[in-house]
């Protein structure tokens, strides 16, 4: 049983989660809180899991590793600044129809109550057919290029984070809290959702051990940010069961072998364009889910670093370029976030100096370039 353990995780997994153990094991002795590097860890793996996610369905269906990930974020990104642009009128609509309708629990008291949750969801709702239409033009260009996605989709990510440093600059937003307020246009490099939508799936159903009187004092400071964490197990499921239905099949049929396929009467390039598709809405969903809990919605260079380490992270947890599972997601995010996190605390803590960002910089690379190697090799 162990023996078949090792050879279905393989070494180099073990060694890396061995290592992150380790750390937890070593962060007492160098006055690092194990609880509050939980927390952090749990918080990482919510913020980060659903873009991760979106590595799924491309993978399944042969289209690769989306490296072209950024033209979700930019989807979730507009839809972000959109709904702080539109927020008041979105309100103000709702609570017209309310009354326009008779809906009578629906008033300005119950906007005003659930003016963040309602926010997110406006965020969400506008990013995903921004993202639908984005991924279906990028679908199709992916399926004009079978063999070279994946150069392809690096190109796309990187060409659309530069085409929107313009854009940023151009758009005709007016929100005071996000233009440059010398030039009275072009949004700021970073924005704050402090007011309307900051922690909203964190702080939802969040469990705070030290609210406990009756808790360890080793465990008191651990924070589950239960509903993030939700929202990632419910965007799970839902890619899960997506998977399994008739279309998710022909998707995975498409990736194992695309020639049966066809001669099965399956639509390869529909079912390629449709897993294009759904990842890219994936990918704006994450990055909202993401700046909720971060605090600020980054802009112009911002997207360009969030595809390396999602790719990293699937490919940690298991998956191949071929092959992928929520497992692989779940294991390989909380791996790359779990020593992502550890490493600076214990390494600064043992050596009295404050190192964070360069050993920061210097793990997660290490664990992307490890990634794409072990990628390359399989």
């Amino acid at each position: 049983m162990i023996k078949r353990f090792i050879q279905n995780a393989g070494w180099p997994r073990i060694i890396i989660a061995l290592f992150l153990l380790a750390l937890f094991i070593a962060a007492p002795f160098v006055g690092v809180r194990v609880d509050t590097s939980l927390s952090n860890t749990l918080v990482r793996f919510g913020m980060n899991g659903v873009m991760v996610l979106a590595m799924i369905p491309m993978v399944q269906a042969g289209c690769g590793l989306n490296f072209g990930l950024p033209l979700g974020i930019i989807a979730g990104l507009l839809g972000a600044t959109l709904s702080i642009e539109w927020n008041v009128e979105i309100l103000s609509w709702l609570v017209g129809m309310a009354g326009k309708y008779n809906i009578s629990w629906l008033t300005q008291e119950f906007a005003d109550t659930w003016r963040e949750p309602i926010g997110l969801a406006s965020a969400i709702i506008i990013a995903v057919p921004i993202a639908a239409i984005l991924g279906w033009f990028y679908g199709k260009l992916l399926n004009r290029v079978k063999g070279d996605e994946m150069m392809i989709a690096t190109y796309v990510g990187f060409s659309s984070v530069s085409f929107m440093c313009i854009a940023w600059l151009l758009l005709p937003y007016k929100h005071p809290t996000m233009v440059w307020g010398y030039a009275g246009r072009g949004l700021r490099t970073t924005i704050s959702v402090e007011g309307y939508w900051l922690h909203v799936l964190n702080d939802s159903l969040a469990v705070n051990l030290g609210d406990y009187s009756s808790m360890p004092e080793w465990i008191n400071h651990l924070y589950i940010p239960t509903g993030m964490l939700i929202f990632f197990a419910v965007m799970a499921v839902i890619v899960w069961i997506f998977m399994r239905t008739k279309t998710g099949t022909a998707m995975t049929a498409v990736g194992s072998n695309p020639e049966f396929a066809r001669a099965s009467g399956v639509n390869v390039d529909k079912m390629r364009t449709i897993s294009v598709v759904l990842s890219t809405v994936l990918g704006a969903v994450g990055i909202i889910v993401y700046e909720q809990s971060f605090g600020f919605i980054q802009l112009y260079m911002g997207p360009f670093y969030m595809a390396l380490p999602a790719v990293a992270s699937i490919l940690l947890g298991g998956a191949s370029v071929n092959k992928a599972s929520i497992l692989n997601v779940i294991v390989g995010t909380f791996l790359f976030q779990g020593i992502l996190t550890m490493t600076p605390s214990v390494i600064n803590s043992y050596l009295q100096t404050d190192m964070s960002e360069v050993i920061r910089l210097i793990v997660s690379n290490g664990m992307i370039l490890y990634a794409l190697t072990r990628k390359v090799r399989g």
